[in-house]
């Protein structure tokens, strides 16, 4: 928890702004606002709605000193494109821990990692910068997560597990130790990933088993494959 408090910028406004916020402010943030297209966004119009900023053009086209900002996007895709632009900006992103998840000593957690309500990350897991650890997903030990991948609620990554870059492993979905997923995959929800996956394809789960399958464009960039 910060010794003294600071101040937050959040750079969405959706439902997962909503969750982002509320951790913040247990950790002793203080939300300065939210930039987002849209100004009526669940940010703006919750029981304790957050000030809108503007556009996030505007947050953009205008690098300056601000608070530490964090991306409470959940799409991969949407954020990778901010994530480019972003780059140079001169405020460093903050790393958001919601006081009831666990986090290893041994672990670490790069800048801009959000880790949700009942999050576990075990020992000796790396969380690239950006990525989402969502609300009770647990990350298993020597686990690598890499630049903003997101692991939605409920997921489970097994020992020695490594995700690329922009990959979602959805909700409730499990991932078996030592298996590799690449980058800018999509794992859907309650999938077993049982062996590795190439980058940019598709996981899905009918009926206990699983088809690999190119993503719709923008992702996709490889051949489908079936795997029984």
């Amino acid at each position: 928890m910060p010794r003294t408090p600071h101040h937050i910028t959040l750079l969405g406004g959706g439902g997962h702004a909503l969750v982002v916020a509320e951790a913040a402010q247990l950790e002793g943030y203080s939300v300065q606002g939210v930039y987002d297209d849209n100004p009526v966004c669940a940010a703006t119009q919750s029981p304790h709605p957050s000030p809108y900023l503007g556009p996030l053009e505007a947050f953009l086209q205008h690098p300056r000193d601000t608070p530490p900002w964090i991306l409470c996007l959940g799409d991969c895709r949407i954020r990778r494109t901010l994530l480019n632009r972003l780059s140079n900006h001169n405020c460093p992103p903050a790393t958001i821990v919601h006081p009831r998840a666990f986090v290893s000593p041994s672990a670490t957690l790069a800048p801009g990692t959000f880790v949700g309500p009942l999050a576990v990350v075990h020992a000796c897991a790396r969380i690239a910068p950006h990525a989402i650890i969502n609300s009770a997903a647990i990350i298993e030990h020597h686990c690598t997560v890499s630049e903003n991948a997101h692991i939605a609620p409920n997921a489970t990554l097994g020992g020695n597990v490594s995700i690329g870059a922009d990959t979602l492993v959805g909700l409730g979905a499990a991932v078996l130790p030592g298996v590799r997923i690449g980058s800018r995959c999509v794992v859907g929800a309650g999938a077993v990933v049982r062996q590795d996956v190439p980058d940019a394809c598709r996981v899905a789960a009918p009926q206990a088993h699983y088809r690999l399958a190119v993503p719709p464009e923008p992702l996709a960039q490889t051949s489908g494959q079936q795997i029984s």
